[in-house]
């Protein structure tokens, strides 16, 4: 199992456990799923990551595979989940609880080649409802999904695949997109730029094809991946 460097791997953490605390979860895990090289950082119990990727859980865990297969944001976990799947995963969500994680949301990150990774908050508390959540935060915990992957990336000098250069997006698309990775709606960006606010809408729709992005948020995290907004 890969690891990051530690400050970088630090800094990550203290970041994702004050989201966490904030939003009501307990513990947060970014997993990234490269080849036969998985990555993972998380405030989870040593014990569990450790039996996790010894028993090649990260094949069976059924929140992992739905992040495979999903774009959106999702929750899991309660009585529902832990009465569905085969035999082995319930067994899996079991011992899961007996640990500490009962339930949470994911933000599924894709990439090309089988590549994918996903960002989970997660909680051991029985009265906590994460779908109740995600109904007044989903799009922050999009955000800072997408965000904090593209961060680990970064600074892991993760290269590439078909890596599309800065040139290949134009100025107005690179200026919607840094704008709006700056938090400013498609009304303000039309004022700073000087545009009407479909126009803003067409460059940064033309700007999401050209990354291959599912939505506008994950097209802003991939520009920042690679480097195309500084």
């Amino acid at each position: 199992m890969h690891r990051c460097d530690p400050t970088n791997a630090d800094e990550f953490e203290r970041v994702a456990t004050r989201l966490t605390q904030r939003l009501g979860f307990q513990r947060f895990a970014y997993l990234r799923l490269t080849g036969e090289t998985p990555m993972l950082i998380s405030s989870y119990p040593k014990s569990w990551t450790s039996r996790y990727f010894e028993l090649g859980y990260q094949q069976l865990d059924p929140v992992v595979r739905r992040a495979r297969a999903e774009h959106a944001l999702f929750s899991w976990g309660g009585e529902a989940l832990a009465l569905a799947g085969n035999r082995e995963q319930r067994r899996f969500f079991d011992e899961a609880t007996t640990f500490g994680i009962r339930s949470g949301i994911t933000v599924p990150i894709t990439g090309g080649f089988g590549r994918m990774a996903a960002f989970t908050l997660a909680t051991g508390d029985r009265d906590v409802h994460p779908e109740w959540l995600v109904a007044d935060w989903k799009d922050l915990v999009q955000l800072v999904g997408l965000y904090f992957h593209s961060h680990v990336a970064a600074r892991l000098d993760i290269p590439s695949t078909g890596k599309l250069a800065a040139s290949e997006l134009t100025q107005r698309e690179r200026q919607c997109l840094a704008w709006t990775a700056q938090g400013k709606t498609v009304a303000d960006i039309a004022v700073l730029v000087q545009i009407a606010p479909r126009t803003v809408v067409f460059h940064l729709e033309n700007a999401r094809r050209k990354l291959s992005a599912v939505s506008i948020a994950q097209c802003v995290a991939e520009a920042m991946r690679r480097g195309l907004l500084s």
